[in-house]
């Protein structure tokens, strides 16, 4: 959900900038924020230059202004409430009422004026990540400019010089601020909307946070050990589906703002990575993957046709990264026998439950049949519903789903895939063949060969 609020006069606002022009207007661009955390319709332009817009995965792109020919913008630093998946909600800091912020959409050689102003409780600042600014546009606090101080606002002004995908985050107690949420994804659209043209756009930023089992506030000074990787602040199966029409030609935008590289994997589909925070990949560079590495402060854009229909999962493929508050410590216990055990440790504790020991499913299972209670604010490891069940992930883990017959901007989730008859993998009941395993044997020439023997064949 939209909301606008109008703000004060330009006078009362109490501009504070490095570099601010002639901008006596009788207001700032009014404040527009979203308490929503689903995935919003595209902004389609109705003032500038035409442009194909992107869909940001759980997220929405912020409004504008235009004036005199520039289009202005509105971000506010603030604390913000983020839904990190039903049943989790975390304080963060964000822009404009969510984390990450809104997408920032601008078009190649746009004029831009990007008013910010402060909420929070400390100094911050905005840097343009990848993009070429002047330098006292780049947003690095005592370097490049003064600090915005708490209920003050900056004005930043420059152009937009080169198509592509970027970020923007502050340069302020950066290890703060980025551990609590702020940033935001950019896209400067080519000045010709013909270019590299996509049927359906998507983007986001990767993120990850360490909060406690029962706890709200994420710990800034985590290095390590998060128990959150969540893609927009939105952990599975809080994230919501890539929805596609079936042949549309896809993009999808990734950025990381982690503390460690995310090898992301899409089923079903092959795709080339097609773009870079430094531009976009000439057609001779590129080469089919299913599976690109992204490493900190990196941006990469993906293209695929979307010629085959189901629902395909994408995810990063570091498999403790589908996994929700996890818990660093808890021992293996794979093949421990705890029958005895969890006798004993009953009488002392009445709700214990032996979990592990044949692998962390059942943790799902057991969730399911018996309402298993957790922590309060916290999620389960593992956990979303699939038409078979449980699907078994969590963290940085959705869907794409390839459906034919969708209008344009169709992006409501259509449910789960109807498969053609046939075609699941289903249990095999007939009779299997007997197992054969393999014994050494010794050639004429005394080397060992293997030959194979069925299982209940013994020599006496």
């Amino acid at each position: 959900m939209m909301n606008r609020r109008n703000f004060l006069s330009l006078a009362g606002a109490g501009i504070a900038a490095s570099a601010v022009s002639k901008v006596a207007m009788a207001a700032l661009p009014e404040i527009i924020s979203a308490d929503a955390a689903n995935t919003q319709a595209p902004l389609h332009p109705s003032s500038g230059r035409p442009y194909n817009p992107v869909v940001t995965l759980n997220g929405w792109s912020l409004p504008w202004r235009m004036n005199n020919g520039v289009k202005e913008f509105h971000l506010v630093a603030e604390p913000v409430l983020r839904e990190i998946a039903p049943g989790m909600k975390a304080h963060l800091w964000g822009y404009n009422g969510q984390s990450p912020g809104p997408t920032i959409e601008v078009v190649e050689g746009d004029k831009l004026r990007i008013f910010v102003t402060n909420r929070l409780p400390e100094i911050t600042s905005v840097h343009w990540h990848g993009q070429p600014v002047p330098n006292g546009m780049d947003g690095v606090s005592g370097l490049t400019q003064p600090p915005i101080q708490p209920g003050k606002t900056f004005v930043y002004e420059f152009e937009a010089k080169r198509a592509g995908t970027f970020m923007y985050h502050p340069h302020a107690d950066e290890m703060t601020q980025m551990a609590m949420g702020m940033m935001g994804s950019w896209i400067t659209h080519p000045k010709n909307p013909k270019f590299m043209p996509v049927d359906r756009d998507f983007v986001f930023l990767l993120n990850a946070y360490d909060v406690d089992p029962g706890s709200y506030t994420p710990k800034v000074n985590t290095m390590l050990e998060f128990n959150l990787w969540t893609w927009n602040s939105r952990a599975f199966p809080g994230i919501d589906p890539l929805v596609v029409r079936q042949n549309d030609k896809v993009r999808i935008r990734i950025g990381n703002l982690t503390m460690t590289n995310h090898p992301i994997h899409l089923h079903g589909h092959e795709f080339q990575v097609t773009g870079t925070d430094g531009g976009w990949v000439t057609p001779t560079a590129r080469w089919p993957e299913v599976t690109t590495d992204i490493a900190v402060g990196q941006m990469r854009a993906i293209e695929f046709v979307a010629n085959e229909p189901g629902d395909w999962a994408f995810h990063c493929h570091k498999s403790h990264h589908t996994m929700n508050a996890m818990g660093h410590q808890v021992p293996t216990l794979l093949g421990v026998k705890q029958g005895d055990l969890v006798k004993k440790i009953g009488n002392l504790l009445p709700d214990y439950m032996a979990m592990g020991e044949t692998g962390m499913s059942e943790m799902s299972e057991m969730a399911d049949m018996m309402d298993m209670p957790l922590p309060e604010n916290t999620l389960p490891m593992m956990t979303g519903k699939g038409q078979y069940g449980a699907i078994d992930m969590g963290g940085m883990f959705t869907v794409v789903k390839v459906r034919a017959g969708l209008a344009r901007d169709d992006y409501k989730d259509p449910g789960a895939y109807l498969h053609p008859k046939g075609s699941v993998a289903h249990e095999v009941e007939n009779d299997l063949p007997p197992v054969q395993r393999q014994e050494p044997s010794t050639s004429e020439s005394g080397i060992e060969m293997s030959v194979r023997k069925p299982m209940g064949h013994m020599e006496h």
